[in-house]
């Protein structure tokens, strides 16, 4: 499973032009809505780079009045100008329709030459997704951040996983956010879980398996920009470890790791009070 790390609206900005040695270590997502131009260098440095459409902005703010032709032109021009290879449709099937939504779809992939990874949701139906899975090398499941799918509907994500294999197809969870997900079979997701420690108050910190979270000292504030890099890269380590990860194929089975490598950042012990990402904790990341 490949972790793509949304870059949060900037948030990532800081994790990255500080650690470019380290650039091909990183799976992005970005926004189209919000791609700033410092980022798109970035686009062939990077291990792997998606661009969703910006369709979930726009859904949370209903009241932007848009002409979703010139958008998708705009859209498709910048993917073939920086040849971006994985994008998504406009999955706007809540505002404009589904029928109008793939005729948007078919107009992106007129434009740029390529198919789009199409955004599967609940309304469209489980047949749809079958059909997509044939249809497409890579699919998508999406109405996970908007609510649409809840969290104890889960457990049927491994199900759409196995349609999408069987069909010769890789699935991506879009916005899928969880601290286990070895025991999902998506080939691909994108969190901006990196970010919450900053608004919550915590540390992320791998520990070889799992992703934990280290909550400050009492009567100490974090510092904003230097928690941002360690967080990320810390998310960084966890999507690795995940790519080492192979599903067990049939039903119900649990993923293992692959013996005989050495995973990064899987056997080092770090005193978790002294050192994080190469930072002094008690004089990088904390004010007291």
């Amino acid at each position: 499973m490949n972790l793509h790390l949304a870059a949060g609206n900037g948030g990532s900005k800081a994790p990255l032009l500080e650690r470019v040695n380290l650039l091909e270590r990183v799976n992005l997502l970005e926004s189209f809505f919000y791609i700033s131009e410092w980022q798109i260098p970035l686009i062939h440095k990077v291990k792997s780079f998606m661009l969703d459409s910006g369709a979930f902005s726009f859904m949370m703010q209903p009241k932007i009045k848009v002409n979703w032709n010139e958008y998708v032109e705009k859209y498709a021009d910048f993917i073939t100008t920086h040849n971006v290879d994985y994008f998504f449709e406009l999955d706007i099937d809540s505002i404009i329709g589904y029928e109008n939504t793939v005729k948007l779809r078919n107009k992106l992939e007129s434009l740029t030459g390529r198919q789009c990874i199409p955004v599967w949701h609940k309304s469209r139906g489980r047949d749809n997704f079958t059909a997509m899975c044939k249809e497409y090398n890579y699919v998508s499941i999406g109405g996970i951040v908007s609510g649409e799918i809840v969290r104890s509907e889960y457990k049927f994500f491994n199900s759409f996983c196995n349609i999408a294999h069987d069909n010769g197809a890789k699935i991506h969870g879009l916005g899928f956010t969880n601290t286990n997900l070895a025991d999902y079979r998506f080939d691909s997701v994108d969190s901006t879980a990196w970010l919450y420690g900053n608004r919550g108050g915590f540390l992320y910190l791998f520990d070889g398996k799992i992703i934990k979270k280290i909550q400050k000292p009492p009567g100490t504030r974090l510092k904003s920009k230097e928690v941002a890099i360690h967080n990320f890269w810390e998310w960084v380590k966890y999507g690795e470890y995940l790519e080492k990860i192979i599903c067990l194929a049939g039903g119900g089975s649990r993923p293992f790791v692959l013996q005989g490598e050495t995973l990064h950042s899987s056997n080092q012990k770090r005193p978790q009070n002294l050192y994080l990402a190469g930072y002094n904790y008690k004089r990088n990341i904390l004010n007291e």
